[in-house]
């Protein structure tokens, strides 16, 4: 009988007396780690935490973070993780709209001190009655003297509140329960037949699922190990697989981007890793092939979840053939439902493009205190719908085509920018493609396409991308704008952010 809450997952886990997380040159096992926890779930009794109230986590992927969110979760508390780059209007928004009454952070990170912002930002929280921060502070509390801490949670208490990266606009905060998150981390342990043999690499931010869900949670529940990475950097990656041994590397494609395109990456040793993946947007085909290139023993698989789904609900199967891998998004994992549906809400026949609908024991107890948008996206039947436009194979395989709020019309005809974007970054001069659509008198709406230039590639021009999209794609696909770029904006977990781009161009920015 698996554990369906997370405290009784690391109680399972604490039996293995073996590596648990690599922390620089710490290394400490689940039974330490076990341990560890039960100080902090007793030291924040002791400043009156208790099962059901919320705590804002903001700091780096360290122990310590993972310290605080595990014994949290153990006392039934609700977590609101929070992003280091996060400033005073999101975090007055998030504290303020998830009710947190305690913020665990980070004292600085470089070129920002996190002490002297909350000092003068405390009146902008009334709510937060409590701050501590990692280090000292921190460690006090987690040398409070502890027998075990009896897990205080149920499956379906809410175990974090997550807000949407904010690619679509106001970030809505998904309540991830203990069950949903477990499940996700389980089909996906499952899936990919992940033993307590695997090294993972800990450099997803664990505000996101791609971190907590899919490193941590998955590594928990098989008995995996964590080299953790305070942040991403694409040397800091490299060194720590070739020391960790890492075995299992799971990274969104901007990161493969920046990795691959390092000028020393021929000289660090990738031969541990036995599995590649890659989650948060579309891996375009010329990505892919790079990918496989530079870790030759290691398939590469995609992934596919959000923050409504607790974490991964499809994935390439493991016999994919790379042409599939880099078509598909994969299938639907475990248990888990998939369907398409059209506008009216019916599913759409095989092969026809509708919304991305999932059911399941990942999918989230619905936004935080938001009933309407709840009710929009979380339907009653039990299905999530996720604002992702997809034909279905008659294999299962999902084959993906855009955002529904991307979508554009251009001279009439529907255009998901996902597909000119694959097209563009098979240019052997274009290392990353955006698309948006934009006003115009006559058609509508065009496309305007940010394209970032591959290192060392001669830049492309406009005149030389319109006639490559030409001979590849029927002619009311073809963006009419192009704008060559050094960089283009991301969101805190590395996807392209085009509602930036998008605001950015209707405020007259180039």
């Amino acid at each position: 009988m698996r554990a369906s809450t997370v405290g009784a997952a690391l109680k399972d886990a604490a039996a293995r007396d073996k590596a648990f997380l690599y922390d620089g040159d710490d290394t400490i096992t689940f039974t330490e780690f076990d341990q560890l926890t039960d100080r902090v779930a007793a030291g924040l009794l002791a400043r009156g935490s208790r099962r059901g109230d919320r705590i804002g986590l903001l700091g780096l992927n360290t122990a310590q973070w993972l310290a605080a969110f595990f014994g949290a979760a153990r006392i039934g508390a609700v977590i609101v993780p929070l992003n280091v780059r996060y400033r005073e209007q999101e975090l007055s928004y998030m504290l303020g709209q998830s009710g947190a009454r305690m913020v665990i952070s980070t004292a600085a990170i470089p070129d920002f001190d996190f002490t002297e912002f909350f000092a003068k930002f405390r009146p902008q929280a009334p709510g937060v009655t409590d701050y501590l921060f990692f280090g000292a502070e921190f460690d006090e509390l987690a040398a409070t003297p502890a027998e075990p801490v009896p897990d205080a949670a149920a499956p379906d208490d809410p175990l974090m509140i997550l807000y949407t990266s904010g690619t679509t606009g106001r970030p809505k905060g998904a309540a991830i329960t203990h069950r949903s998150m477990l499940a996700s981390a389980n089909a996906q342990a499952d899936h990919f037949a992940m033993t307590d043999a695997d090294v993972l690499l800990g450099h997803l931010p664990f505000n996101h699922v791609g971190g907590i869900t899919c490193t941590i949670m998955a590594a928990l529940v098989s008995g995996g190990s964590v080299a953790l990475l305070p942040a991403f950097s694409p040397d800091g990656a490299l060194r720590a697989i070739e020391r960790h041994r890492v075995t299992f590397l799971g990274a969104v494609p901007t990161m493969y981007v920046l990795m691959l395109g390092r000028p020393d990456f021929a000289d660090h040793d990738v031969s541990s890793v036995r599995l590649c993946m890659a989650g948060g947007s579309n891996v375009e085909p010329a990505l892919a092939e790079s990918i496989r290139r530079a870790f030759p023993g290691a398939p590469l698989y995609g992934l596919y979840g959000l923050s409504e789904s607790s974490g991964a609900c499809v994935l390439s199967p493991v016999d994919d053939a790379p042409e599939t891998v880099a078509r598909t998004l994969g299938v639907i994992i475990g248990d888990f439902e998939a369907r398409v549906t059209g506008p009216d809400g019916t599913a759409v026949p095989s092969g026809e493009t509708g919304e991305l609908q999932i059911r399941g024991g990942c999918v989230t107890a619905g936004y935080w205190d938001m009933p309407d948008e709840t009710a929009e996206v979380f339907l009653p039947d039990g299905w999530l719908a996720t604002g992702d436009m997809v034909a279905m194979e008659p294999d299962g395989h999902l084959v993906l085509r855009g955002r529904k709020k991307e979508m554009y019309i251009q001279g009439g005809f529907n255009v998901y920018p996902v597909e000119i974007e694959n097209v563009l970054t098979a240019h052997p001069g274009v290392a990353m493609a955006a698309g948006i659509g934009v006003p115009d008198d006559v058609l509508g709406e065009i496309g305007r396409f940010y394209i970032v230039p591959r290192p060392g590639a001669e830049p492309p021009t406009e005149d030389e991308l319109t006639a490559y999209c030409r001979d590849r794609l029927a002619d009311y696909k073809i963006p009419r704008q192009f704008v060559i770029t050094t960089e283009v904006p991301m969101t805190p977990v590395g996807k392209i952010h085009k509602v930036q781009l998008k605001n950015d161009y209707l405020q007259g920015s180039p």
